[in-house]
């Protein structure tokens, strides 16, 4: 099935942080994750910025994000830059 995808993703269970606002964190799950963008799982979407860092400390990883969807307990992000 072709999604359209501009890049292939992989599943991941990976434990992240959407920091934001110089210092502000919320706690995630990134799901799947591509050179392109990822999805996150969250507790709730609401009050998180369409422009944020995406971290993943086990892996040294850090990305500008911008939101591309939103659902109840789900965000999918592209990696800007």
């Amino acid at each position: 099935m072709d999604e359209g995808r501009k890049a292939v993703r992989h599943r991941v269970l990976k434990a992240g942080t959407i920091t934001f606002g110089g210092g502000a964190g919320i706690s995630c799950t990134v799901r799947n994750l591509s050179e392109a963008g990822a999805a996150l799982d969250v507790i709730s979407p609401v009050g998180i910025p369409q422009q944020f860092v995406l971290v993943i400390e086990a892996d040294e990883f850090s990305r500008p994000c911008r939101v591309v969807w939103r659902k109840e307990r789900r965000i999918g992000v592209r990696f800007e830059g």
